[in-house]
Parts: C-alpha cells; sequence; structure tokens
C-alpha cells in the first residue's frame, strides 16, 4: 500500500519536522511549569498545555490558508489592529498598572501581541506593491516608517516597552531586506543614540528607566529594582552542567526567583536542567528559525519572501530578547520565551507566525512540484 493511501494527503504535507520541534519545546516547557509549581498541574501546567495544543491545532490549520489570502488582508487587518489599540487606549483593561487589554466577555484581547505579525505582513504588502526601482527612493521609507511608528507608539502609551521594541525591530527587518539603503539605517542608529539619552530622562516611566540603569550598573540595588536579575543569575549558575534535578530547584520552589513561570522560566528550567537542558532548548530553537529562513529563501514571490523572513527574525527576536534578559546581558523589557513562559499572548503570536510560515511552506512546496 502506497504512502499517500496511508496518511491522508493534507497531513502528509505538514512539515512534521517543525511541528515535533515545537512539540518539545512546548513539552518541556509544560514540564518546567510542572516543577515550578511544585509538582503540581495548577495553576501553570494544565492551562498552558490546554492553550498550546489549542494553538497548535489552529497553526496547523492556518497552514491550510492560500498565501494569496494573506496578502490581501494584510492591510486591513493591520487597521483593525490599530483600531483595537485605540480602543484600548480608550476602553482597556487595566492589569499590573498596564493598559494593555480589551475585555471581549470570553477573552482578554491583547491587540499588541497581534500587531507583531501584523506590522511585517502589512510592510511586507507595502513594499510587494511598490516598483523595484522605487524602494531606495525616499518615498518608501516614510509611509513603511508610519506603518511602524504609528502602533508603536499607541504601546508605548500603555505602556510596553518590550513590545513597541518588537514591532519596531520587524518592521525594521522586513524594511532592511526590501533594499531600503544601509545608509538610512546607520542614519537612524545614529538618531537613536541621540534620542535614547532623552528618552530614558524624558519618556520613559521611573521602572521602565530603573530596568536600563540596573542593567548598567546590576549591584546598584540588589534588593529592589536589580533583585529580579540577580536572582535569575543566581538560579542560572546554580544549576551548573547538569543541573539539580527535576522538582530540585531550590530558587525557584523558595520563592526567590520572581515571575519563575512567566518571563523568569528559563532561569527556573535551568537551575534544575542546568547548561544541557538550555542547549536542548536553545537548539530547537535554532531548528525552528533556520527552518523559517528556508522558507523565505525558498519563497518565489517577494510577499512571501518578506513575510517568512520577517516572521522568522520576529521568534528569532523572541528568544533571544528573553535569553539575553534572563542573564543579564539586556534591560528587563517583559519579553518571554515563547512556548515555554506561562500565558496565552506571546504563546498565540508564536503560533501564528509558525502558521503563516507553513502557509508559505506548503505554497513553496506545490510551486516546486508545478
Amino acid at each position: 500500500m502506497s504512502r499517500a493511501r496511508l496518511v491522508p494527503e493534507p497531513l502528509a504535507q505538514l512539515p512534521w519536522r517543525v511541528i515535533l520541534l515545537v512539540l518539545a519545546i512546548g513539552g518541556f516547557g509544560l514540564i518546567v511549569l510542572y516543577s515550578a509549581a511544585g509538582g503540581s498541574l495548577r495553576p501553570w501546567a494544565f492551562p498552558q498545555g490546554v492553550k498550546f495544543f489549542a494553538f497548535l491545532a489552529a497553526a496547523v490549520a492556518l497552514s491550510r490558508v492560500p498565501e494569496r489570502t494573506w496578502k490581501a488582508g494584510a492591510l486591513p487587518a493591520y487597521v483593525l489592529l490599530v483600531v483595537a489599540l485605540l480602543l484600548v487606549e480608550a476602553l482597556g483593561a487595566v492589569r499590573g498598572g498596564s493598559q494593555r487589554w480589551l475585555d471581549l466577555g470570553f477573552i482578554r484581547l491583547q491587540p499588541s501581541e497581534l500587531m507583531k505579525p501584523a506590522i511585517i505582513l502589512a510592510c511586507a504588502r507595502f513594499y510587494d506593491m511598490l516598483p523595484a526601482g522605487e524602494t531606495r527612493r525616499f518615498g518608501a521609507i516614510w509611509p513603511a516608517a508610519a506603518l511602524i511608528g504609528f502602533p508603536a507608539a499607541l504601546v508605548m502609551v500603555q505602556p510596553d516597552l518590550g513590545t513597541a521594541l518588537m514591532i519596531c525591530a520587524g518592521g525594521a527587518t522586513v524594511m532592511f531586506l526590501a533594499g531600503v539603503p544601509l545608509r538610512l539605517f546607520v542614519g537612524g542608529a545614529a538618531a537613536v543614540a541621540v534620542a535614547v539619552p532623552l528618552a530614558i530622562n524624558f519618556v520613559l516611566h521611573d521602572y521602565q528607566r530603573n530596568r536600563i540603569l540596573i542593567f548598567l550598573d546590576p549591584e546598584s540595588d540588589p534588593l529592589g529594582t536589580g533583585y529580579h536579575i540577580s536572582q535569575s543569575k543566581i538560579a542560572i549558575g546554580s544549576g551548573g552542567l547538569w543541573g539539580k534535578g527535576f522538582l530540585q530547584g531550590t530558587q525557584s520552589h523558595l520563592d526567590y526567583l520572581p515571575e519563575r513561570q512567566t518571563d523568569f522560566v528559563f532561569a527556573t528550567m535551568a537551575e534544575e536542567w542546568g547548561l544541557l537542558g538550555g542547549f536542548f532548548l536553545i537548539l530547537c530553537f535554532f531548528l525552528v528559525i533556520r527552518w523559517a529562513i528556508n522558507v523565505a529563501l525558498a519563497a518565489p514571490g517577494k510577499f512571501a519572501r518578506l513575510t517568512a523572513a520577517g516572521l522568522a527574525t520576529t521568534i528569532f527576536f523572541y528568544v533571544s530578547i528573553n535569553l539575553a534578559m534572563v542573564m543579564g546581558l539586556a534591560p528587563v523589557v517583559g519579553i518571554p520565551l515563547p512556548l515555554v513562559s506561562y500565558g496565552g499572548s506571546a504563546q498565540m503570536t508564536v503560533m501564528l507566525c509558525l502558521g503563516i510560515l507553513m502557509s508559505i511552506d506548503r505554497q513553496n512546496r506545490k510551486t516546486t512540484r508545478w
């Protein structure tokens, strides 16, 4: 009996290697959350597992969406999310001192999370519509800058510095890959370098300013603002090569490590699983990102190529910023570790990115067969 008869064609067409990698990352994350709760499925592991498999199923369903649908819906989705961000400012629910959510009754929606892939799609669609010779002119720059800057400013007001930076980084990546001259990025970097001291003193909130100052001098307030990162580094360092063992982490179980299930979940993992566990997670993420880059390289169309590359870098920014944050190599900006940290927003965003990437990959393979 042929393989086609044993396995239905829609299932056979799925990129199973990537799906298995995602299952490995998510499954390991559930084990870490189980341990973080002291060996209990609640309050984190069980609800996280339900969300993980629901979002994974949604990503698989999105892989069947044709590329032309993503292209047609890119700008309308962007406009809808900008409206949602404005509604957040007017009517949004406040949690932990931040106004980031729309309470829809059955779900609390965080539009800023969805804006991360939406800005990729919108910028890719904009440059796809431009003639090739127009990309290096000023008219190809300011509309994209406006597309990126307006939602980023709305997110900064919430306030959510980490998400605003992710939106800017994702959009700027698409601009660079579309062919915007490098000198403009150098000029932009110089402008940012000049603006950073002004932003620190006049734009950022006190807690955001303190996080940057603590990053520059971690020992200046070890029991206050610097407590999170100090305990994180202690947890990671104490894990050593092999870790203390499953359910044996003292920093997390004795409540020394704050946010052990969300932003600092990697430190929780590293304490019990050591360098070996950290290497396993990083390797899995590396293989997922490498697959996404290969999808971009194989895409024949400009929109698909820019979208896939932008989504690949979005996943990379999630992982790299979180790891740098928990190791004290970057300020704490509230970026979770995707598919591992407890919570639905970041998990939903990354699964959406993977669903779109699988859709483009499916289109690539169909074009190759033809």
